[in-house]
C-alpha cells in the first residue's frame, strides 16, 4: 500500500461543511462532511456520526485513496441510477420521484422507526403503491428496511409488498443469519422477493459470509465503509453475488468515487443507489452528481471554493471533525505500522475484506 499521508498533509487539506437535506433522511435533516483536496483530486471523509475511531478509519481510507491514490480505470462511461424515495407519505411520491429525472429504477425507504408495525406498514404498502403507480409495469421497484424488521415482520411485510413486483428487499433483518432464514421461509411460501445484503456486508469482517450462509441475492456495497474503490472490488469479487453500488449520503465527491467503482466492476447488472445528491439541498460542486436520463457521467467530481466557503461549517463542529479526522488517521497509522496481520491473508483461497 502507498505510504499513508501526514496528519498535518490532511489537516490543512480538510474543509468540513454542513448541508441541508430536502427531507428528514435516516434520522437527519443536514448532513456534515471533511472534504480533502489531494494530489490526485478531491476526496471525502463523512462517517455518519455516531461511528468510532476504528470504523471511520475506513472512511478516511477511502477518502485518501480518492485524493492522493486515485481510482482504477473504467469499463463504462455512465452508471445508471435508481431514485430514493425516503419514508415520506404516498401523495408526496410524484414530488420525489421528480427529482430523478429518466430513473426507472426506485428504492423505496421502509419499516421508518415510529408507530406500531401494523400502522408502519400500512404506510409502506401505500408508498410503495405510489410509486408503482408511478413508474408503471415495467419500472424497478425495491425496498430497503434498513434491518428494521424482524424475522416475522419481514416475512409478513414482504408477503404484502411482493405482490407489486419487487426487484430485491435491501437488508430486512439485521443479521446473516435472519435473512438467511427468512429468505427460506420466503422460498417455501412461493413469495419471490429475492434480498440484497447492504449493513451486513459493509460491517462484517468476513463478506464471504454472504454467499455461504446464502442470505442474499444481491450484494449492496458502499465505497466508504468498504476503504475504498479497490478494497470495494476485491469484496465485491469475493461475494460472487451481484452487485449494486449505493452511496451513503455522499456529497458530489463522495458520490464520484462510488461512480468510479461501479464502472470498474466486471457485471453490472442492477441500476446503483447513486442519485442521492437529489436528497441534498446544497452541494459542494458547482456541477452535482445529479441523474440525466437515469444515468450518472464517471469521472471525478471537484469541490468549488466558493461552495465550501459557504457551507462551512460552525467552529464548534469544524473542529470536531478535525478531531475526529486525527483519531481516524491515528487508527490508520496503527495498523501500518502493525504490517500485514499474522497467518494467512487469505480464507478459502480468497482475500477477506479485512485481510
Amino acid at each position: 500500500m502507498p505510504p499513508l499521508p501526514p496528519l498535518t498533509d490532511l489537516l490543512d487539506a480538510a474543509h468540513v461543511v454542513t448541508l441541508p437535506l430536502r427531507r428528514r433522511f435516516r434520522g437527519i435533516t443536514e448532513r456534515e462532511a471533511l472534504l480533502l483536496r489531494g494530489p490526485a483530486g478531491w476526496g471525502e471523509f463523512a462517517p455518519f456520526l455516531e461511528y468510532g475511531p476504528v470504523e471511520s478509519a475506513r472512511w478516511l481510507d477511502a477518502g485518501i485513496e480518492a485524493a492522493w491514490r486515485g481510482f482504477p480505470p473504467p469499463r463504462r462511461e455512465r452508471v445508471e441510477v435508481n431514485a430514493t424515495v425516503p419514508a415520506v407519505d404516498a401523495a408526496d411520491v410524484p414530488a420525489v420521484l421528480a427529482r430523478f429525472p429518466g430513473c426507472r429504477t426506485a428504492k423505496v425507504k421502509v419499516a421508518e422507526a415510529g408507530a406500531g408495525f401494523a400502522v408502519r406498514l400500512a404506510q409502506d404498502v401505500a408508498r410503495v403503491a405510489a410509486v408503482r403507480e408511478a413508474l408503471g409495469p415495467r419500472g424497478a421497484v425495491r425496498v430497503d428496511a434498513n434491518a428494521g424488521w424482524s424475522v416475522e415482520q419481514a416475512f409478513e411485510a414482504l408477503t404484502v409488498l411482493g405482490a407489486f413486483g419487487l426487484e430485491y428487499a435491501e437488508q430486512p433483518c439485521a443479521t446473516l443469519e435472519e435473512m438467511a432464514l427468512l429468505r427460506r421461509r420466503l422460498a417455501a411460501a412461493g413469495t419471490p422477493v429475492p434480498l440484497a445484503a447492504d449493513e451486513s456486508v459493509r460491517k462484517a469482517e468476513d463478506p464471504l459470509r454472504v454467499a455461504g450462509l446464502e442470505a442474499a441475492d444481491v450484494v449492496v456495497v458502499k465505497v466508504a465503509p468498504l476503504s475504498g474503490v479497490a478494497r470495494a472490488l476485491e469484496v465485491a469479487r469475493s461475494c460472487g453475488l451481484p452487485v449494486v453500488v449505493s452511496s451513503a449520503l455522499d456529497t458530489s465527491v463522495g458520490l464520484a468515487a462510488g461512480t468510479a467503482l461501479a464502472a470498474a466492476l466486471p457485471d453490472l447488472p442492477h441500476a446503483c443507489g447513486l442519485g442521492t445528491a437529489a436528497l441534498l439541498a446544497a452541494d459542494v460542486s458547482a456541477e452535482p452528481l445529479l441523474p440525466v436520463g437515469g444515468s450518472l457521467p464517471v469521472g471525478p467530481a471537484r469541490a468549488d471554493p466558493e461552495l465550501l466557503e459557504r457551507h462551512r461549517a460552525p467552529a464548534d463542529r469544524e473542529r470536531w471533525w478535525r478531531e475526529r479526522l486525527a483519531a481516524a488517521h491515528a487508527v490508520l497509522a496503527r495498523d501500518a505500522a502493525a504490517g500485514p496481520p499474522a497467518g494467512p491473508p487469505f480464507k478459502d483461497g480468497r482475500r477477506t475484506a479485512d485481510s
